[in-house]
């Protein structure tokens, strides 16, 4: 992630790191994950951190962009697997600006922080 993060500095890109939580047993998470990795685009990524968690790195995008691309990948992933749409992970977005350095604790602390209820 810090080399990523790196690289949208380097280069004065917006880039957003997204974290996404599965259920714990989520049977289809892993292949969500799987499709992820074949239909992100070469300058993204996506780093697993356990089985029901992973980071997916988009590069220059800012966080509504980021939304709107997870959105559809969603939906590409669900007319394949009509029963994921009963278990969409959880997400949060972590928008690094150009000048700006991300730490891997805080993208991490942020992305897969408690959701807050109102």
């Amino acid at each position: 992630m810090a080399r990523a993060s790196g690289v949208a500095q380097d280069h004065q890109l917006t880039s957003v790191m997204i974290g996404l939580t599965a259920p714990v047993g989520d049977p289809l998470f892993p292949d969500f994950v799987d499709f992820l990795q074949s239909a992100l685009r070469i300058e993204d990524g996506i780093f697993r951190m356990t089985r029901e968690r992973a980071v997916i790195y988009l590069a220059d995008v800012d966080s509504a962009q980021a939304e709107k691309v997870l959105e559809r990948l969603i939906a590409d992933f669900t007319a394949q697997y009509p029963s994921f749409s009963d278990s969409v992970p959880q997400s949060r977005c972590f928008e690094v600006k150009p000048g700006e350095q991300a730490q891997v604790k805080d993208v991490l602390k942020e992305v897969f922080a408690p959701p807050v209820y109102h």
